[in-house]
């Protein structure tokens, strides 16, 4: 069996690696010409680096990320609200890590190449679309070239052509009303430097110039004296995407600052971690409805391209990494369109509870006492699947293939 994986993300990459550990032949085209360590900050959950643990890359998270061991809810004064402990500090049997994007990528990358050899990801072949029969794929790639396959696996990001062509009545992005900005500053460590720190404006969510309702800053450890951040605020009503919405643009520090730059933190200072960040990315925070089914026949979705969430709870590229290794275990159990299928009947649900668990925690940005704050954290944790009890289980179901070849 060939499986061909639209995208070199981390999900397409993942999903690679669980493919080849299953025995199953992966390749990946990729539409950019050269994969570069691009990116800002991102977390994995504990799940997640249980999967890549299992394919052997758990020492090697350990060096390119920090492990987080708590989350600090303060308000913009820097007073702290809630404190709730993350990773092996909280109980789990895994580290959460904190990493950048690029070097995880890279890692991921680097580990294909070695063990499915250094022709498995083509570099400058963007998919524009597809055709299937009952035997096998034909994707079309740039150029006016083909790759046929017996699967195609679309992990092509948000702006997904397999998603468009097995779904071309989705219509736009969904946006919740809130701008994103993100950036990476280099900073001595805060609160000892294995802490995520949240810190919310006062009040329910609602809009206008003077309020600080609907504003959240996060900050968190990627590396020895580097820091992520991200930024949020509502600036309108949740509605469709506006076809002329900024997308990942270099941002400008001024229009972050005249959002939070008055903010008071005390152990951060927010005006120069903005105004020294190397690099900002301004965003809208867009998700869409699940979908009722993600393939069909020898096609269908991952990460992203199947679920696009808000980037809230450090769920969008955990969830892409555990897509890959359900994909690999159901092509391992059954070939072709059956084991498709067994995929999405394992994982389109429980996505779908995470886009509805993101959203629920959006619109808990105005909670504010230690008790909101613990019931909403709690609840997030039981429906998106990554509660202790859950979580710490044994894998009864794994494959006895190995997993670390």
């Amino acid at each position: 069996m060939r499986v061909l994986i639209a995208g070199a993300g981390i999900g397409g990459l993942t999903a690679a690696l669980a493919l080849h550990a299953a025995g199953i032949e992966a390749s990946l085209v990729e539409g950019a010409r050269d994969i570069r360590p691009l990116g800002v900050g991102i977390n994995l959950l504990p799940h997640a680096v249980r999967e890549l643990t299992d394919l052997g890359l758990g020492d090697d998270l350990a060096r390119i990320g920090v492990a987080i061991t708590e989350n600090v809810y303060c308000d913009r004064f820097g007073a702290t609200l809630f404190t709730e402990k993350r990773g092996l500090a909280g109980g789990y049997d895994r580290p959460q890590y904190a990493v950048h994007r690029g070097r995880l990528q890279m890692l991921l990358l680097s580990a294909v190449r070695e063990r499915l050899g250094p022709g498995a990801v083509r570099t400058g072949a963007r998919l524009t679309g597809f055709t299937q029969d009952t035997d096998s794929v034909r994707a079309a790639l740039v150029g006016g070239t083909e790759s046929a396959a017996d699967i195609l696996v679309g992990a092509d990001g948000l702006h997904s052509a397999v998603r468009s062509q097995l779904h071309p009545d989705q219509g736009p992005l969904a946006w919740s009303g809130v701008r994103m900005w993100r950036g990476v500053t280099e900073r001595r460590p805060f609160l000892g430097g294995e802490s995520m720190l949240i810190a919310r404006g006062a009040g329910v969510v609602a809009r206008g110039a003077g309020s600080e309702a609907g504003r959240e800053l996060i900050a968190y450890p990627i590396g020895p004296d580097l820091i992520n951040w991200v930024a949020q605020v509502q600036v309108a009503d949740p509605g469709p995407l506006p076809g002329d919405a900024i997308w990942n643009l270099p941002g400008r520090p001024e229009d972050v600052l005249r959002h939070i730059g008055h903010w008071k933190l005390g152990l951060l200072d927010v005006p120069a971690l903005i105004a020294d960040s190397s690099m900002i990315l301004e965003y809208p925070m867009v998700d869409r409805d699940p979908l009722p089914s993600w393939g069909s026949g020898r096609v269908t979705l991952l990460g992203d391209a199947a679920h696009p969430m808000y980037p809230l709870g450090a769920n969008g590229a955990s969830q892409a990494i555990v897509d890959a290794r359900a994909l690999a275990d159901a092509l391992a159990g059954a070939g072709g369109p059956a084991g498709l299928a067994a995929y999405e009947k394992s994982r389109r649900e429980a996505t779908a509870a995470v886009v509805a668990a993101n959203r629920e925690l959006h619109a808990g940005v105005g909670a504010r006492t230690p008790a909101e704050l613990a019931r909403i954290t709690e609840h997030y944790r039981r429906v998106t699947g990554a509660d202790r009890p859950r979580h710490n289980r044994p894998h009864h179901d794994a494959p006895q293939h190995d997993r670390h070849h």
